[in-house]
């Protein structure tokens, strides 16, 4: 029977289960109180308003025209609904929710390079079934003569093109262009951004530098200070080293000695106020006899300096200025009172540093040493029965001032034992190891007492000459003198107390003598005119003597 309704197939439509039936009805199949009216005239109760926009018929579902329905159907009264137009396109009278039809199964294809395109929003209904937008056109090679699969694939298009193996891509719901297609804008606000990204490092970078920069001049960005003590106006004790040092130090000069073949620096010391300095020989040696000596004092004054007197044999020399006053003598001590491990100060300009301070203790007395020799005869040789000390003397210290804890002059510095050989050509170390003389001062003062009174210095002697090859203890008086003269100087004081030749002399004043070197040494540590006791051995006896130096000029 013909009710207006197809007889052809019909797409099957989930809809939410009734409880107590299992009975499912189709949207598009009416009720019977619905029937007649579409029965009567289905085409006006199909008929979309004339403001709606037109519909595609893939978009929503909807009952099929019959095929025979004639164009000249009378009209029916327009049918009113049973229920108001529902806005929010609610199901199952607006678009289908979440009860849509299951999606067909779908195989994985390859995804474009473009990624996956997005479908458009879903197109909602009103309460009548009419869409509020049009809906996509279907292809035109989709068969018309399958509704069912077209209104399956037409409606679920929203919820069923998604494919798990396609590239990341916008939400669903945003429309707009693939992921991966760029746009002038795009570009745009891409270059913008980078040209702001560059100028925000060159100018991040220029403050940065201004900022390393004035933290490297100064310090930090705040001012440091660092706590120290106030500044003392307070002096030193007069014993300790520095009240020591600034009580001596303005009368010690620095000599720079320069010759037709050699040059050399060396100390002296002021010893009156007329000018008169007093220094070692080998000091003022390079000079020779046309030489200069310069004079710097310790507040940087220079002068023109002369040797007024030297004497080899004692290794002192008394050098003179003039035209400078205000000259500060250095006062004199008594090198008889010093005790072993006594504190002394040595003064000098070592290795031409001039005003140099050293301090120490006298490690020994009476050590007997002897110096120089270069040339070959002995003229040059000095001897020393000298003051032992560790306080530093390096070359350039010699002349210069040992002084006590009173600031007085002890001795004059004049040697130090070096490491190996002394020579720094052969691998010895030339400067000092803790073992420095000095020439007592006692001695120093008469000396230089002649120098300054006669230009030249006396030597005490006992008119013997010894054998220097032997080997035995003690100093033997040898078988003849120099140039064939007898051993024993005729009327000299060796020869009136009874020395012989072949005598070996052991003792002087009670004191052990080890070689002739040694003797020289005791002799010359006394004047002229001093009474000596003797102890010597002949024949296999012991001998005491005593006999009074003579005195023999100094060269």
């Amino acid at each position: 029977m013909e009710d207006g309704k197809s007889t052809g197939p019909k797409a099957k439509w989930w809809s939410r289960p009734t409880a107590g039936s299992t009975t499912r009805t189709a949207p598009d199949e009416p009720s019977p109180a619905e029937h007649t009216a579409s029965a009567a005239d289905p085409a006006e109760s199909r008929t979309p308003p004339a403001d709606a926009p037109p519909q595609a018929p893939a978009s929503v579902p909807s009952a099929s025209v019959p095929a025979e329905a004639s164009p000249a159907a009378p009209a029916a009264p327009p049918v009113t609904p049973l229920h108001e137009p529902d806005q929010y396109s609610t199901p199952p009278y607006g678009g289908p929710g979440p009860w849509a039809p299951a999606p067909p199964v779908q195989r994985p294809v390859p995804t474009p390079a473009h990624g996956t395109p997005v479908p458009p929003q879903y197109t909602g209904t009103n309460g009548a079934g009419i869409p509020t937008s049009p809906a996509p056109t279907p292809p035109p090679h989709v068969p018309q003569q399958q509704p069912q699969l077209q209104q399956s694939q037409t409606a679920s298009t929203q919820w069923l093109q998604y494919d798990p193996w396609g590239a990341p891509r916008q939400p669903l719901t945003n429309p707009g262009p693939p992921l991966g297609a760029d746009t002038g804008r795009k570009k745009g606000r891409r270059g913008s951004l980078l040209v702001g990204a560059v100028l925000l490092a060159l100018v991040a970078g220029g403050i940065g530098g201004g900022i390393g920069a004035y933290i490297e001049r100064n310090g930090g960005l705040t001012r440091v200070e660092l706590p120290q003590a106030g500044r003392s106006s307070g002096g030193r004790a007069p014993d300790s080293v520095a009240g020591i040092a600034a009580s001596a130090l303005p009368s010690v000069v620095t000599l720079h000695v320069s010759g037709a073949t050699e040059s050399g620096t060396g100390t002296g010391f002021v010893l009156d106020g007329s000018g008169h300095i007093l220094t070692n020989n080998h000091v003022v040696a390079p000079a020779g006899q046309g030489g200069e000596i310069t004079v710097t004092f310790s507040g940087g004054e220079t002068a023109r300096g002369e040797v007024v007197g030297k004497d080899s044999g004692y290794d002192l020399a008394v050098v003179k200025v003039t035209g400078v006053s205000g000259l500060k003598p250095l006062p004199l001590g008594n090198s008889d009172n010093v005790r072993v491990g006594d504190p002394v100060v040595a003064i000098g300009a070592p290795f031409d540093l001039s005003n140099t301070v050293t301090s120490g203790i006298i490690s020994a007395k009476d050590r007997p040493i002897t110096a120089g020799g270069e040339k070959g005869d002995g003229s040059d040789i000095s001897y020393v029965d000298a003051l032992q000390t560790d306080a530093p003397i390096n070359p350039g210290n010699s002349g210069g001032p040992l002084v006590d804890t009173d600031a007085h002059v002890i001795g004059i510095n004049s040697a130090i034992r070096a490491a190996d050989s002394g020579s720094a050509e052969e691998g010895g170390q030339a400067g000092s190891i803790g073992l420095g003389f000095a020439i007592p001062i006692n001695q120093g003062k008469r000396v230089a007492e002649e120098l300054i009174n006669t230009g030249k210095a006396t030597h005490p002697v006992i008119g013997v000459t010894l054998d220097m090859k032997y080997a035995g203890d003690g100093a033997r008086v040898g078988s003849k003198g120099a140039a064939g003269k007898p051993a024993v100087t005729p009327g000299g004081p060796g020869a009136k107390a009874g020395i012989r030749p072949g005598d070996v002399i052991t003792e002087v004043d009670g004191r052990r003598v080890h070689s002739g070197e040694e003797l020289i040494v005791k002799i010359r540590a006394h004047r002229p005119g001093d009474r000596l006791d003797l102890t010597l051995t002949r024949g296999g006896k012991d001998l005491s003597i005593s006999l009074t130096l003579g005195s023999a000029s100094g060269t």
